[in-house]
This record gives structure tokens, sequence and C-alpha cells, in this order.
């Protein structure tokens, strides 16, 4: 049950809680591209369905036109026929009026006839065609009307049709119908046509806008690997030339970076004469009481012994922390870590402890002087050397990163196959002068000289359970 428990909480360790992961805000290139984007897409697509609409109204009234001209020419035929109201109209000019059932009709009704009169185009073949006044349709101007009605062979047609009184000629319905296919292919045609345009008008105004955000964002970027190469060490100011928005920033930033490492010179001067200053007297202190074999004399020798360590340790740390906050500064982390195991090698030669390093294929390197890395991955490594039965692996591997913007870590992983170290101990052991064991060389400042210094570089040393068998130390630090 007690397993079962401990998977559990691991478990739950794993898995962080999807509530209180930040999602990252987007960039500015991306959030102008995306709206230049959804805008030039919201203006086309209004543009197109505008343009498409007033298409299918211009063919619409042009094919109307072109009914009414043939209406126009039937009203003439008949004012002009005279007592041979009962003779076909001229030729119409459309030769699909005389095939049947070809979409394209004419009917002419005498309407005040006891019987009504109908004389139609050959392509009717004894059909008729419906009468618009039925669908309550209104006459527009001139008395004509316009609209849909299902033909003969239940096609929809577009019609057009008047009633003229020719007064003792009688009073005649006057039609023209034809299939509205030549429209919709037209139409059809247009919107294919306007899509691919429009598409090609889309993809050129999203890689201009591309380009456009390349070009102008370009300044950006380069401060910001301008920025990032003083972080990393390649480069002390900000070179280059920008424009007039931003050469007061790149200004601004190489004065911040000059007055950060005056603060920084004053700092290690200060800490300096603070070192000289106390440790000359502290030294005479402890020469003067060795000379003397009282009690007293021994008990102020044991204190400013004391008092000496406590000081160097802690000046030790200043002058760290002064190095952790300047710019500029870096170190090989490969090239540092195997100088260490080579060093190791030997002192546990006589012991026979296989000391073996794994460096990530890329190079890594540290923010920092390479002093205070030797110092904390030495102390790791010498720790695991005492413990470690016949093996010690260091192991250098990077964390995924996303952007320049954001902090990039490493990790060095210290494992050995000794006895390890109880949980509830792990905390004890990063304390300043607690030693576990007694039998070991040292004086148990080594892990806690380490935690120390890798957190005044916003790292963190953590202690686990080695797949070796015994400790692991963890160590996460900043890479440049």
């Amino acid at each position: 049950m007690a397993n079962h428990e401990q998977e559990a909480s691991r478990s739950a360790v794993a898995r962080p809680d999807s509530t209180s992961i930040k999602q990252r805000p987007r960039s500015i290139a991306r959030r102008l591209f995306l709206s230049a984007a959804l805008l030039s897409f919201g203006i086309l697509l209004v543009a197109g369905l505008v343009l498409s609409t007033i298409y299918r109204r211009t063919a619409v009234d042009n094919f109307d036109d072109r009914l009414g001209v043939y209406l126009h020419e039937l009203i003439a035929d008949i004012a002009s026929s005279g007592e041979e109201s009962h003779a076909a109209p001229a030729q119409l000019g459309e030769p699909q009026f005389e095939f049947p059932l070809s979409g394209w009709y004419w009917q002419i009704t005498r309407l005040d006839a006891p019987k009504p009169e109908i004389r139609s185009s050959r392509s009717l073949f004894a059909a008729k065609l419906p009468r618009l006044s039925d669908f309550g349709i209104a006459a527009g101007a001139g008395g004509a009307r316009r609209g849909y009605a299902k033909g003969p062979d239940d096609r929809i047609l577009r019609m057009a049709e008047r009633v003229i009184d020719t007064g003792d000629q009688g009073i005649y319905l006057v039609q023209v119908a034809a299939t509205p296919e030549d429209i919709d292919r037209q139409i059809s045609r247009f919107q294919f046509d306007l899509v691919v345009t429009f598409a090609v008008l889309a993809l050129a105004l999203i890689l201009s806008s591309a380009a456009q955000l390349r070009y102008g964002l370009k300044p950006l970027w380069q401060l910001q690997e301008g920025v990032a190469a003083i972080r990393r060490g390649e480069a002390e100011k900000i070179e280059g030339d920008f424009p007039q928005d931003l050469a007061p920033l790149a200004s601004e930033l190489n004065l911040l970076i000059g007055a950060n490492r005056d603060v920084v010179e004053r700092a290690r001067t200060q800490v300096g004469n603070l070192a000289h200053a106390l440790k000359t007297p502290l030294s005479v202190i402890i020469n003067e009481a060795a000379v003397d074999s009282s009690p007293l004399a021994a008990k102020v020798e044991e204190q400013a012994a004391v008092m000496r360590d406590q000081l160097s340790y802690y000046l030790n740390r200043a002058r760290v922390a002064v190095r952790a906050r300047a710019l500029g500064g870096v170190t090989e982390v490969a090239p540092a870590t195997e100088a260490l195991v080579r060093t190791f090698e030997k002192i546990y030669a006589e012991r026979a402890v296989e000391f073996s390093l794994t460096t990530a294929m890329e190079a890594i390197r540290f923010p920092g002087e390479r002093q205070d890395f030797e110092e904390m991955v030495g102390n790791l490594v010498d720790n695991a050397g005492k413990w470690a039965h016949q093996k010690v692996t260091i192991k250098i591997e990077t964390e995924p990163w996303g952007t320049l913007a954001e902090r990039r870590f490493f990790r060095v992983m210290i494992d050995d196959d000794g006895p390890g170290l109880a949980a509830s101990q792990r905390q004890a052991a990063l304390s300043r002068g607690r030693r576990l064991d007694e039998t070991k060389p040292g004086s148990g400042l080594g892990l806690s000289i380490v935690a120390d210094l890798a957190s005044l570089y916003g790292g963190v040393l953590t202690l686990e359970d080695s797949p070796e068998g015994g400790l692991r130390a963890n160590l996460r630090l900043p890479a440049a």
C-alpha cells in the first residue's frame, strides 16, 4: 500500500496542473502578421461578395434587356401586321425559338376574343407559357412584368410579358421566356475567376505582409541579438546602426551596461579592501595567541580561526554575488568539466574509482567565472568520489528552450554507486558546516557552498536517488 501511495504522489508531482501553466503571449511580429492576414482575408471576402452580387445583378439586367428587345420586336410585329394578325411574326434573330423545348420561347395570346387565340414559337411544341400576373408579380415601368416561372419541361424560366391594346386589332398578351442557364454559367465562371484571382491576391498580400514585417522588425531582432550576445559574453556593448526610433534605446542599454560594469568594479574593490583590512588583524591575533599556552589564548586562537573562516566564506560569497550579476563573463562547460575529471581520476587512482563523462552534442557555456563553475562541479565530483565504491558518472545535458527572450538552463548530474543518502538527511547535507559522517575528510562546507553559488547564479542544487544505486547531485544552472 505504501508503494502505491508513493507512486501516486510521484505521478501527481510529475503532472503539473494545466491551470498553472501560463500561456505564452504571441510575439509582436506574429500579432501583426495575423492581424494583417485576417484583415486582408475579411476585406477580400467582402469585396468578393459585393462584386459577385453586382455582377449577378448586371447579368440579370442584361438578360432582361435581351428579352425586352425580343418583346418589343413581337409588339412591333403585331402593330404592323394589321388584319393579318393571325400570321406568324417575323424571324427574331434567335434560332433557338425554332427548336422544340430549346428553352427559348415566345407566345402571343389575344385576350379579347371569345376564345383566347394563342400563337407561339415552334420551341414550345404545343405547350403554353404561364402568366406572371397569376403569380402576383406587379407590372413595372411601361407595364411590363419580369420574373421567374416554371416552363413546360419543368425548367425555371426567366420571363418578360406585357399586355398591349391595339384598338380595333385587339388586346394581346405578349410573352418571351428563356432559361437562365446562360446567366448561371456566366455567374459561375465569373465567381470561379474571382475566387482564383482573389486567392492569388490574398497570397500576394500575405507574402508582402510577411516581407514587410521581416524588413520592418529586423532592427528589433538585431537589438535583441545584440543584448543576447552581451549576455553570452560575445560582445561588450550593442553594435550596429539602428533607425531613429531604436537608436536611443540602444544607446540607453549601452549606458546601462556600462554603469553595471562600474558598479561591479567598485564592489570588487570594496570587497578586496575589506578582506585585506580584516584578514591581517585576525592573522596577527592568531599568531600572538599561538605563542601563549594559556587556556584563554587557546580559546582566542580557536575563535579567531573560526572568524577568519567565516570571513573568507562570506567575502567569497559576496565576491561571487557581484560576479554573478555582471554581464559578459562566460565559461565553456565541457572543457572545464573534462579538466576536473582528469584531476579527480589522479586523486582517486589508488581506490580505482572510474570517472566517466557524457556531454551534450552542442556547446554549452556558463554565464559566470570559470573558478566558480569549477568550485561547484569540483565539490560535487569530489563528494561523489569519496562515497563511490567503483564508479562516478557525470552527465551534462541542456533543457528545452523557446525564444531568445527566455532564459536557457542546463544540468550537470553526478551519480555514484555508493551507499546513497536517505531522503530525510538530504536537506541537512546542504546545510553549512553539517557533516553526516565524521570518518570522511572535509569541513562540511562543500555541498552548502555549491548550493549557495548555484542560488546566486539563478540555479539550484538538488539531491536525488541515483540510477547507479547511490546519490545523484543534480545541479541546474543558467546557460549563456
